[in-house]
């Protein structure tokens, strides 16, 4: 059984998969949250692996048109690294500032860097989406979220 792209990924995959899904299980329960915090990690651990599986024995013979359209452009390369890096930067930003300051950044430059030119419309996604976020895992959900340098 040769390794074909997809079966290494599939096989990448269900590694890291199996890794996130263990550390899912890792997390603490919170007595007086109506829903746990571990629910998202987990159910979404196990469709990985679901997935990465469906994906190892997935019998799609790849073309050499297919694998031309695999190839990435250098210009797409760095735009794909500069949204990782917006990512990283959110993710390490997060809890220092806070769910609704962090995010609000993040949306609004990751999708003026891509390229979204109408910038007051941006500007407005960008605050009340957090904020309706906030709004329904706090109060809805009961769920906490990072609050960081505002004192909601």
């Amino acid at each position: 059984m040769p390794l074909t792209i997809n079966r290494r990924i599939a096989l990448i995959l269900f590694v890291i998969a199996a890794i996130y899904l263990f550390l899912s299980f890792q997390l603490p329960n919170y007595p007086y949250a109506p829903v746990d915090a571990d629910v998202i990690p987990k159910g979404l651990g196990i469709l990985m692996i679901i997935l990465s599986i469906a994906l190892f024995f997935s019998k799609a013979i790849e073309t050499e048109a297919e694998k031309e359209k695999r190839n990435i452009p250098k210009k797409e390369l760095l735009v794909l690294l500069a949204v990782f890096a917006m990512i990283f930067l959110y993710i390490l930003l997060f809890e220092i500032i806070g769910f609704v300051i962090m995010t609000a950044i993040f949306i609004f430059f990751c999708s003026w860097f891509l390229g979204y030119t109408k910038w007051k419309s941006n500007i407005i996604v960008s605050i009340l989406f957090p904020l309706g976020m906030y709004v329904i895992f706090v109060f809805a959900l009961g769920i906490s979220l990072p609050k960081g340098i505002l004192p909601i």
